[in-house]
């Protein structure tokens, strides 16, 4: 429902229905307008907002943002007061690279598609400009990943974290150039490769790379 939501709202931000620049209407308002609760409703402004859509300044509203006014795009990072951004990139190359590696010993043909399915529509709507279907095509990806490795345990401990990796998939759109993301989508292109050929150790490289990579379009260079 929440991404429902936002892909409605952004949309309307699209189609100039909810204009650049402008405060957009109050939570209750827009629910009623929506027909839709205003917990779901403000879970999908969290998620535009940190697609760098919109803000919300205090006591003032929410407004579209316009990016072509901005010098450079602000980033949200929701759960700064429970771990940092540099935190949960450095748990993610651990945890993914070797979920990764082990999930590249047990691959079938129905994990792959799902794979090949998830990375083209991944570049398809980063072409067409819908970030919250570019953003939910890129965790079903490394999700369908994850889900295909044999260890349990690793696999319950990716799913543990899913609220905060999420959002770091999320956080650094707003600063990735277009060159940038050409790139993910090869280190994609790469890692499914490498899981073709069942080769875990090419496939946990590409991995550590891809999370890097992505890490520093947040300003975070890891080590």
């Amino acid at each position: 429902m929440t991404q429902t939501i936002a892909r409605r709202l952004q949309e309307m931000i699209r189609t100039g229905e909810l204009k650049k620049g402008e405060k957009i209407p109050s939570q209750r308002v827009l629910s009623e307008t929506l027909k839709v609760s205003r917990p779901s409703l403000r879970e999908a402004l969290l998620t535009l907002e940190t697609l760098g859509l919109v803000r919300t300044l205090p006591a003032r509203g929410t407004y579209v943002i316009d990016r072509d006014a901005e010098a450079e795009p602000q980033t949200v990072w929701r759960y700064d007061d429970d771990y940092s951004i540099r935190d949960v990139f450095q748990s993610r190359v651990l945890i993914e690279s070797e979920l990764c590696r082990t999930a590249a010993q047990n691959m079938d043909a129905a994990r792959l598609e799902r794979l090949v399915q998830a990375a083209a529509e991944f570049e398809r709507a980063w072409r067409q400009g819908d970030l919250v279907a570019h953003v939910e095509a890129d965790l079903g990806f490394h999700r369908a990943i994850a889900e295909a490795s044999p260890n349990r345990m690793l696999r319950r401990l990716y799913y543990s974290v899913q609220d905060l990796l999420t959002e770091s998939q999320r956080q650094p759109i707003p600063n990735t150039a277009g060159d940038r993301m050409v790139q993910s989508m090869q280190e994609h292109r790469e890692i499914l490769s490498a899981l073709q050929a069942g080769d875990g150790a090419r496939a946990e490289r590409a991995m550590r790379a891809h999370i890097g990579n992505t890490a520093a379009c947040a300003g975070i260079t890891l080590s």
